[in-house]
This record gives structure tokens, sequence and C-alpha cells, in this order.
């Protein structure tokens, strides 16, 4: 018993030995990585994630927007700096503008004149839904995109529920779909 113990005991040993031996071979065979030359360009990589990063998150925020006011978006810009930091500035200012633009659709003094006198915007209780009181074929003809990604109008914010009334107005129905209300606000 004593001899197989002393055996594992050398087997153990020898196993060590030659793990550690085997690690330095291979750390010193190992090529160091290459130096930055003062000819290199680009960035780092950490450094192009972020700046990609960035633009992203401009970029998503005017299709976010865009998407509220179903207009078509925009995948890139037209006349693109060269520059980084300056690409970054731009997709900035767009993003800008079309937030200001979005947060103020063309008659939304009227469209909240309406839902005054309408249901509050969150109001779930058929058939009209929201606060401009929508019902469901209203919502599918100018609004089905939120329609089938949100529910019905109740489920959308007031934003949302302005431009697809703003979207019925453009296409010539002005506020006739709300007569009464419209009436009440001296808009027909």
């Amino acid at each position: 018993m004593h001899q197989k113990l002393t055996l594992a005991f050398a087997c153990a040993c020898v196993l060590v030995v030659s793990l550690g031996a085997a690690s330095t071979l291979r750390a010193e065979s190992t090529p160091e990585p290459a130096a930055t030359t003062e000819g290199d360009t680009g960035p780092p990589q950490f450094e192009q994630r972020e700046i990609q990063r960035q633009i992203d998150k401009y970029r998503h925020e005017v299709w976010r927007w865009q998407r509220t006011m179903g207009k078509p978006l925009t995948r890139q810009l037209p006349k693109a700096p060269a520059e980084v930091r300056a690409k970054i500035a731009t997709w900035r200012q767009v993003a800008y503008d079309i937030r200001r633009r979005a947060q103020n659709p063309p008659h939304k003094r009227q469209w909240l004149c309406i839902h005054r006198f309408e249901g509050a915007w969150n109001d779930p209780n058929p058939p009209y839904y929201g606060g401009l009181q929508m019902d469901l074929g209203f919502q599918r003809a100018y609004g089905s995109k939120l329609l089938a990604t949100k529910g019905p109008a109740n489920n959308w914010t007031p934003l949302e529920q302005m431009w697809v009334a703003e979207r019925a107005h453009r296409a010539g129905r002005g506020f006739y779909p709300w007569p009464n209300t419209a009436r009440y606000c001296g808009l027909i």
C-alpha cells in the first residue's frame, strides 16, 4: 500500500513539473503583439465601436420620430461629412430637428381641443379608442402599423394618436371624423 502511494505521489510530481515546463516554453514562444507605429491612421477598435454606437443612437432616434410622423426613414445623411466627429454632430442635429417637428404636429392645438371633448388618451372602451376616439376602421386606414404593433389607439402615445389624425386630415378628411367636437372647437 505504501509503495502505491509513493508511486502516485511521484507521478503527480512529474505531471506538475511537466505542466510548468510546458507553460514556460509556450510563454517564451508566443510572439508579442506588434507595436503600433506613428503611421497608424485608424482609431483603436474600441473607439470605432463607440463612434458607431453614438451614430446609431441618433440615427435610431431619427427613425423613431419619422415612424411616428409616418415619414420615410433617413438611412444615411445626404451630405455626410467625412470627419467622424462632424458626422456624429450632424446626426445629433438631425435628431434634434426631427424630434422638435414630431413633438409639434401641424394641428396640435386643434387636436388638443378635440381631445378635451373626447376621451382620455388611454380610453380602452370600444368602439372608439384613445384620446381622439378613433374606431378600428379609422385606425386601420391611417395607423395600420401602430395598430399591428401596439394594438388599438388607447395603447399609443398622445403624439402617435395626433399624427394618425394628422394623416387623416392630410388625406382630405379634415376635422370631419369628429363632427361634434370639431364644431365645439370652431374647426368646422
